[in-house]
């Protein structure tokens, strides 16, 4: 586990350029960051003033995803809470809930806004990508330098070096961070291993091997692919990316270099996803949406499709979903672009951010902090959410050992995500221009010129518009 993170601390470095993780994000490129030269004491090298303590008396709004890891831990986010207002005094009004851009959107428009969020890019709503194109989140570079509160620690020590010096967490390129990076995970693609053992099948190792294993399986009424929703094909594209080309190609194509998707490189991966729409199980399409993505997971525990693009909180949200006799999960990493090299993972990072306009900014940026607390941490990890925090995976075990030992298999880390762009009428958001097409090649509605063209078309756009 030591070396996964030493490794991905790695993959930060050589794409401290970048942006971060999360489907259809659009987060700016880090152009100005310098690599990490600390790890685990890492500060801030300008740090702000830390903020005021709140005055007493203070009741916070806290609005988190009901994600996975809260399904797997049931009350993980009020456990976390209810130890944070025993530590602080102040209190906290949670809102948990599996949409929840649709529990709190309204009192946003409305100008009542939470005082935390935690919500990741790549939802299919882009609730965080908004608020990031309008630079509405709060800048929250002092958080790192508090006291964690019930620690003598900072906040900068408890975080493993390199997560706060991407664009993940400081999208504008301007040195500070607006985004805390919370829980992360490999991501792959996840298949059922038991079925493997049966059938004496190998887990492809170049995409030529999975077309072979794509071939097999059609032959007994089983589909090579699925997805659970396009958002999850950031993660998969930006592994494939780098897998294909490495970090050159990865940093030209998430900044929108000029002529970037005319590159062999490009056709390459253009390819690979296009031919893989074909082996893709064609109910997907339909089921590829918020509500009903569970039912396109479900296909793998079925043995109705071999993989699907995926990440650890998998196993948690599926654990009580029926499964076919023999099943084990299994992950592995994308193939190889050829044979010989090595397979890509890429890094899913989800983000606790503050809005501009939360009314209780500095017990806000308290809570924020807290969430790196032994305590907070301790809680998490119960529901399998883990933090990039020295020390949290160093006693995983089955499943969690698997996944987080992804990149000391060979595997190459990715991480980072297309830079932010200013919006434009009529140019859609990453997502709606790279991922959500994969529907329309599934379903036969768009074929690959068309996507390329639209993807050459709108990148030329967001080259124009990079924030700056």
């Amino acid at each position: 586990m030591k070396k996964f993170l030493s490794m991905l601390l790695a993959s930060v470095m050589v794409l401290s350029l970048l942006a971060g993780c999360g489907g259809g994000n659009n987060q700016k490129d880090n152009q100005g960051a310098t690599p990490p030269q600390q790890n685990d004491n890492q500060t801030p090298t300008d740090p702000a003033e830390p903020p005021a303590e709140p005055p007493e008396d203070v009741t916070i709004q806290v609005a988190a995803l009901a994600s996975g890891y809260e399904e797997a831990y049931p009350g993980m986010w009020q456990e976390v809470c209810d130890a944070f207002t025993a530590e602080t005094g102040i209190k906290v009004d949670l809102i948990v809930d599996k949409n929840l851009e649709d529990v709190i959107g309204p009192s946003m428009q409305g100008g009542d806004f939470p005082d935390v969020i935690h919500l990741a890019t790549g939802r299919e709503k882009g609730l965080t990508e908004q608020f990031i194109k309008d630079r509405n989140i709060a800048d929250i570079t002092d958080v790192l330098s508090m006291t964690i509160p019930g620690e003598s620690a900072k906040v900068s020590d408890k975080i493993v070096g390199g997560f706060t010096d991407t664009s993940v967490t400081n999208p504008y390129g301007d040195g500070k961070t607006y985004l805390a990076p919370m829980f992360y995970s490999p991501c792959g693609l996840f298949y059922n291993a038991g079925l493997f053992e049966e059938k004496g099948w190998t887990v492809p190792a170049t995409w030529d091997e999975m077309w072979e294993l794509g071939d097999k399986a059609a032959a007994e009424n089983i589909s090579l692919f699925t997805y659970p929703t396009t958002g999850y094909f950031d993660a998969f594209l930006y592994a494939l990316m780098y897998s294909v080309g490495g970090a050159d190609f990865f940093n030209s194509a998430t900044t929108y270099a000029e002529g970037i998707w005319d590159t062999a490189e490009a056709q390459q991966c253009f390819d690979i996803i296009s031919k893989l729409a074909s082996y893709t199980n064609p109910v997907t399409p339909a089921q590829a949406n918020d509500q009903d993505f569970t039912q396109n997971q479900q296909l793998v525990l079925d043995n109705k499709a071999l993989f699907m693009p995926n990440g650890t909180w998998i196993v948690g949200e599926m654990a009580e979903a029926p499964r076919a006799d023999g099943f084990k999960w299994g992950m592995t990493a994308l193939p190889a672009a050829k044979a010989g090299g090595n397979g890509a993972s890429y890094c899913w990072l989800e983000q606790a951010w503050i809005p501009a306009e939360a009314p209780n900014l500095d017990a806000a940026k308290q809570f924020v902090a807290f969430l790196y607390s032994d305590a907070a941490c301790a809680i998490f990890a119960k529901g399998g959410a883990v933090q990039p925090v020295p020390g949290i995976t160093d006693n995983f075990e089955g499943d969690n050992k698997m996944f987080y030992s992804i990149y000391d298999n060979g595997a190459d880390a990715a991480m980072g995500s297309f830079a932010a762009y200013n919006a434009v009428a009529g140019l859609g958001t990453v997502r709606e221009v790279f991922l959500d097409p994969v529907n329309s090649l599934v379903n036969g509605s768009l074929t690959q010129e068309q996507w390329i063209a639209d993807v050459k078309a709108a990148s030329d756009q967001m080259r124009a518009n990079i924030m700056e």
